[in-house]
């Protein structure tokens, strides 16, 4: 969160996200780290790039792409996300008091984004681990189908509810659940088990996290949750050349 005794404010009502993010950029290079944005409506590409120690916090909505390209910012958004949250994020922290929209983490390779609320389709879309950078998503609702699709590397800790197509095409990474799928929901490919001790580790952690975030308790024990994970480092090895 900014620090709101040296922070900037800035009021976005109808403003073109072009000018606005231009402003955020000019001030970023003469050393401005902590903004508050107020009326929010909508702007794309938020945070874009923003680098270690900006903190941004947002209210109101913000438009589709937000902390794309991300690079150790930290944003926190009092209110729903669109589309693309964190694209191709490669390291800081994204936190959603509410709902997003379709494919947040897409690509993304480092740093995590906490959503207390619902998701929408494809979020964790071809996520992948980089060098010691393990992504994490971690969703306090539900998620929309095709979550996980293509996942490559990184951690998705869903508490609600998965919908259909669950992990299609998954090939790294791992995804817990708080409690277990059914048989049809999971493909050839992957292994739904009970976690193992250095999960619970890493759920716990996550939980302790989402707990301070957003004032929840979940009362469900690390440990009685279940992982779904690729069978094999390549199990489409069969199926493309």
């Amino acid at each position: 969160m900014a620090d709101t005794s040296t922070a900037i404010t800035l009021t976005l009502g109808t403003r073109p996200y072009r000018e606005i993010n231009s402003q955020i950029r000019q001030l970023i290079e003469k050393g401005q780290k902590d903004f508050e944005l107020e009326n929010v409506l909508g702007q794309r590409y938020i945070g874009c790039a923003a680098p270690s120690g900006v903190s941004i916090n947002i209210h109101g909505t913000p438009g589709n792409d937000m902390a794309a390209y991300m690079n150790g910012a930290s944003i926190e958004v009092f209110g729903n996300a669109q589309d693309q949250v964190g694209n191709t994020m490669n390291d800081g922290q994204i936190v959603v008091h509410g709902h997003c929209g379709d494919t947040a983490g897409y690509g993304m390779r480092g740093g995590s984004i906490f959503i207390e609320g619902d998701c929408g389709w494809r979020v964790g879309i071809h996520m992948k681990r980089y060098m010691d950078k393990i992504p994490m998503i971690m969703i306090g609702g539900n998620a929309g189908s095709f979550l996980g699709e293509y996942m490559a590397g990184g951690r998705i800790v869903l508490l609600g509810t998965p919908g259909d197509y669950l992990a299609s095409g998954m090939h790294g990474g791992v995804i817990y659940l708080r409690q277990p799928v059914a048989d049809y929901q999971v493909s050839w490919s992957l292994v739904q088990e009970h976690v193992e001790e250095g999960d619970v580790k890493v759920i716990q952690s996550a939980l302790d996290k989402y707990n301070k975030l957003f004032g929840h308790v979940c009362d469900t024990p690390a440990k009685d949750f279940y992982r779904l994970r690729p069978k094999s480092q390549r199990p489409y090895g069969g199926i493309y050349a």
